[in-house]
């Protein structure tokens, strides 16, 4: 079964030239994000594709959770699997190291560098662009170039003139959590390896195969483990497997490795290899896949913007691309969910992905999705529907397929609600996954069961209770509003009490969402500042931080904290307190001003909540700071992980001039656009328009808005009105509009106060 993207690269590899006459690939700097607590890996990769190709360091700390920290200067190998802006180590699958000298089948570590394998780097000789990347290996004098499709990562090494070069294979190798426990290697020939890797860490049974396609023949081969050496046997079952294989180069020789994966078989992947790369010329597929790139980037095309707001834009952009990642076959196969499952299937009228933050991206990943690639929208779900139906659950945070259990919520009934508003499924499908979210919904574990019974979640019953219950609030809403559409008037009723459960964590005497015990008594101490890392009663934050997620009910929320005045206030409070997080906090709760914290993802609608109160010149102030402040091109330029891309579409989305603060609700409320003019492809051979007339960092404030010539008095816009395509025209100002948002009537809809038409 050949999908878009694979007709796409074949096209494209049969004309084999430029379709872009004004290309975006070249703002794009993947090295974005790679410092700091970003957490993104430089490699190459195509869009949602299986492989992400990228050098690996050293396991040197929390920061390399992608394998690579821009700090670093040292590198071991290139492997073909890797996450983006994740806070937990993982992957690193089926690494490949070229080596000069005397052999070496371990890798250096700091302590013991001349005795392993790896090489040191500069920074002025790294090169990276969407579906590219070079280094070159100082210790081995070795050019390495790496390009990728689909499902297959391409290698091309250039070597000095030498009678010892090599190339180190390591399938013992992972990044962070990951622990090799079983893997074989078969040469099938001088020219052809096999195998498969099976690991458990953070995922905790991933099966990956491959065939690796070598461009010469070696002068020798071998097999190893750590201390033993096997030349020219052929064949080796261990975790901590290895190969190598010897040439003689001359200078400037270059030899090209194609790796292909699958999460089928090994017959698997040498058919992914067949399909995807039928030639050995890696110009051609790297000018394939930046041509890729460059369909993808030209969904949105902004103008009258500086060089550098296009790189931070495209580049967020193009990180909103890499994940969820192909989970299948060129012919459709794939592995079912882990542990329960792990059969082969067929994936029919879908394509099947996994990783799927979702505690990240249910707040605007998805919601971009909708609106830039939504032809992808139904294999999302249906992904998560085939979960339910291998594993009995929808995902939570699905690694390669194993359900982690990470972070909490049930939010895959977020996304599934927000694509039923948005029209994506039928009514006969959407009671089909109406059954799978009310499954979720029903569940006894993390702190169901009493959330249930006791309206909230008693602090002593379960930790991150007040998070827990805020989260699951929300996610009834969701259940509420499916049921809605359904008519199923019971669950409605049932789930739309359940969305109000987020009032009995509310401490008015504080004005803060607080912990609550059993017996209905507050928590004693209490310090809304208090962060500490998943054992409190916050999940990665703290009460200012949480006491802002009902987004179903800001309206309502207005109300528990005493009124539009008190609520502002708070607000302004929120951004002034002091960055002051306690000695156990989390390093996820960054990017501070003040208590809010862009670096972590229950901080990230807050700006916009000003709008629900009257005050929308506030949303422009704060969204403005954090789009100018935040966000940079430098190799630092995100506040913190990025999540599987959705920290850049909080950019890519705002910078457009809105932003979903409920996403299930199908609406954007407006904020203030970042450049003159943007164009969106919506699919279907509709485009929308966005125009912001005078805009600059002193005229930020919203005058008018009109859609399509009418004037929106609103200061929020629907999702369907959006997509049928035309014109958004901002009039932008240095102050703020005496009249527009501030009318009761302006506000967006909240479960309190409805100003939609159902």
């Amino acid at each position: 079964m050949l999908g878009r993207y694979a007709v796409l690269y074949l096209a494209l590899m049969m004309q084999g030239q430029p379709l872009w006459s004004q290309p975006l690939t070249h703002y794009v700097n993947p090295l974005i994000g790679t410092g700091g607590h970003g957490h993104t890996f430089p490699g190459a990769a195509a869009p949602f594709g299986m492989v992400q190709l990228s050098p690996d360091q050293f396991n040197a700390g929390w920061d390399w959770c992608s394998g690579y920290h821009y700090s670093d200067s040292l590198i071991i190998g290139f492997s073909h699997l890797h996450l983006s802006g994740t806070g937990i180590g993982e992957l690193g699958d089926i690494l490949l190291m070229p080596t000069v000298g005397a052999l070496k089948l371990t890798p250096a570590t700091r302590q013991t560098w001349q005795q392993g394998y790896g090489s040191y780097f500069s920074h002025r000789d790294e090169h990276a662009s969407p579906g590219y990347y070079r280094v070159y290996l100082h210790t081995y004098e070795v050019d390495a170039e790496l390009t990728a499709t689909t499902h297959v990562g391409m290698h091309r090494y250039t070597f000095p003139k030498t009678d010892s070069a090599h190339i180190i294979l390591n399938l013992h190798h992972g990044i962070g959590w990951d622990e090799c426990t079983d893997a074989q290697l078969t040469f099938r020939s001088d020219t052809l390896l096999t195998g498969y890797r099976r690991s458990s860490g953070w995922a905790a049974d991933q099966l990956v195969y491959f065939a690796i396609a070598i461009s010469k023949h070696p002068e020798s081969i071998g097999v190893a483990t750590d201390s033993s050496l096997f030349p020219n046997q052929r064949t080796l079952r261990s975790p901590k497997a290895r190969a190598w294989l010897s040439f003689k180069t001359e200078h400037s020789e270059k030899i090209l490795f194609k790796v292909a994966l699958s999460f089928v078989s090994e017959e698997g992947a040498l058919e992914n290899l067949r399909q995807e790369i039928q030639h050995w010329e890696f110009e051609r597929v790297r000018r394939v896949t930046e041509q890729v790139w460059e369909e993808q980037l030209h969904r949105i095309v902004i103008t009258g913007a500086s060089e550098e707001e296009k790189t931070v834009f495209y580049t967020a952009l193009y990180h909103t691309m890499l994940f969820p990642m192909h989970y299948q076959d060129l012919d459709g196969r794939y592995r079912g969910s882990e542990p329960k499952d792990k059969q082969i299937h067929s994936a029919t009228g879908f394509t099947n992905y996994t990783v799927f933050s979702l505690w990240d991206t249910f707040r605007a990943w998805h919601t971009l999705a909708t609106l830039v690639f939504p032809e992808r929208v139904r294999d999302f779900l249906y992904s998560f529907l085939a979960q339910y139906k291998e594993f009995g659950e929808l995902p939570v945070w699905s690694l390669v397929s194993n359900e982690t259990y990470t972070m909490i919520g049930y939010h895959a009934a977020v996304v599934i609600a927000e694509a039923i508003a948005k029209g994506f499924l039928s009514k006969e499908e959407v009671a089909v996954f109406f059954e799978a979210m009310k499954s979720s919904a029903m569940k006894d574990a993390r702190g169901l069961e009493p959330y249930r019974t006791y309206g909230y979640i008693p602090f002593e019953l379960e930790p991150e209770s007040v998070s827990k219950t805020l989260e699951y609030a929300y996610d009834d809403w969701c259940l509420a509003q499916v049921a809605n559409v359904l008519g199923r008037k019971g669950d409605e009723a049932q789930f739309l009490r359940r969305a109000t459960f987020y009032q009995n964590v509310f401490d008015r005497s504080t004005n803060f969402m607080r912990p609550k015990d059993a017996k209905g008594e507050w928590k004693q101490p209490f310090n809304p500042r208090n962060v500490e890392h998943r054992k409190d009663d916050f999940t990665e934050g703290n009460s200012w931080q949480y006491t802002w997620f009902v987004p179903h009910d800001i309206a309502g929320l207005i109300r528990q904290v005493g009124g539009k005045k008190p609520f502002i206030e708070k607000l302004d409070s929120l951004f002034e307190e002091p960055a002051e997080l306690g000695t156990a906090a989390s390093p996820d709760v960054s990017g501070l001003i003040g208590q809010y914290a862009h670096g972590n993802e229950p901080s990230q609608h807050i700006a916009y909540l000003y709008a629900y109160a009257g005050a929308p010149e506030k949303t422009a102030e704060r969204v403005w700071q954090v789009l100018t402040e935040l966000y940079n091109s430098t190799s630092e330029g995100l506040c913190g992980n990025d999540d599987c891309g959705q920290v850049s579409a909080w950019y890519v989305l705002s910078a457009l001039g809105f932003y979903p603060v409920n996403p299930a609700e199908a609406i954007y409320v407006f904020g203030s656009p970042l450049f003159p003019k943007a164009t969106l492809k919506l699919g279907k051979g509709k485009t929308l328009s966005i125009e912001a007339k005078n805009v600059s960092r002193q005229n930020r404030y919203i005058q008018s808005i009109t859609f399509n010539g009418k004037l929106i008095e609103t200061v929020w816009i629907r999702h369907q009105d959006m997509v049928q395509g035309g014109k958004l025209v901002f009039e932008m100002g240095t102050t703020p509009h005496p009249t527009w948002g501030k009318s009761p009537q302006a506000a967006p809809p909240s479960m309190s106060k409805n100003n939609l038409d159902r």
